[in-house]
């Protein structure tokens, strides 16, 4: 089973236009809204893979609750006191290119937190891979975070979120998945290589960076000096990009589940095989509409997918 937690889901509202004109008011088709966040996402793209996932989240909203319910994701809910948050997605058909308006959350509040991660605690313990992804709540103290990948020893647990939430579960030994924006405002590092390093000295057991269209990158201490395991398609996608980090996280988690060799010094072509159903989840779930989803064709995209063991992830 994966676990999958989202800190600090949100209402998705998605709009596709043909084409976005700043400043100008326009007429749009009807807009979507469904209950996201990072975390939410990971676990749509597993369930409908038919892996056995397990989403643990705190919400109280009525529409998310119901939405979430609809999906058939099998899910344990945690009663926030806080407004849920909204994220605010618009695609540009015609570019292909996403504007997102992210809103930065409530606090959990104390019993809701500690709710959170006493649920996670217990659940993980029958986990085969644990998630933790997204941003976190105003006042959740990134240690949290760390103290519950440290108690679950043993459990691979991948943490996707930002900032300084990023370092500390680096430090605390969990595979790390940020997009290069994200590994330079973490470390203040801007080539994306040496700060995946700074990451892996840090302790983090693995990390894995996308580089939008340039692909991703699988860094372990092993290949470091070596710049790692890079995979892209050949050609770029034109979609919705929103998702595509998420797919990814979807991807290493069962990859992680079916066997950790990846994980282990000697285990380079599992590491490859994995950067592999990485970068074709990711490019898949750019030709879907919303976010949460992977393309039927992502098997055909995996065997396009170019594997090299390069210095230069570009």
């Amino acid at each position: 089973m994966i676990l999958v937690i989202t800190p600090n889901p949100a209402l998705d509202l998605t709009w596709h236009v043909d084409a976005l004109r700043v400043g100008e008011s326009q007429r749009v088709p009807r807009g979507r809204a469904r209950a996201g966040g990072k975390g939410l996402n990971v676990a749509r793209v597993l369930h409908a893979e038919g892996h056995e996932v397990l989403a643990l989240i705190p919400a109280a909203d009525e529409t998310f609750i119901a939405d979430l319910q609809a999906s058939g994701i099998p899910h344990t809910l945690i009663a926030a006191e806080g407004a849920l948050r909204r994220s605010v997605a618009i695609v540009d058909s015609a570019s292909g290119q996403a504007t997102l308006l992210n809103e930065a959350g409530s606090p959990l509040g104390a019993t809701a937190e500690d709710e959170l991660f006493a649920q996670a605690t217990q659940l993980a313990r029958s986990a085969d891979v644990v998630v933790i992804s997204g941003s976190l709540p105003p006042d959740l103290d990134p240690e949290r975070i760390s103290a519950l990948v440290r108690d679950l020893a043993g459990i691979p647990v991948i943490v996707d979120t930002s900032g300084p939430g990023m370092r500390s579960a680096a430090r605390a030994g969990a595979i790390l998945k940020p997009n290069r924006e994200e590994l330079t405002d973490a470390t203040g590092v801007a080539d994306p290589r040496a700060a995946a390093r700074l990451l892996l000295a840090d302790g983090a057991a693995m990390v894995v960076f996308s580089s939008g269209e340039e692909g991703l990158t699988v860094v372990t201490d092993v290949d470091a000096d070596s710049g790692g395991i890079h995979a892209r398609l050949p050609h770029p996608l034109v979609g919705n990009p929103t998702g595509a980090g998420d797919a990814a996280v979807a991807a290493i988690a069962a990859e992680l589940a079916a066997s950790t060799a990846a994980l282990a010094p000697g285990g380079r072509d599992e590491r490859r095989r994995l950067a592999r159903r990485a970068a074709a989840w990711s490019a898949s779930a750019v030709l879907m509409p919303l976010a949460g989803a992977l393309h039927p064709e992502h098997e055909r995209l995996a065997a396009e997918v170019v594997v090299t063991d390069s210095k230069d992830p570009s």
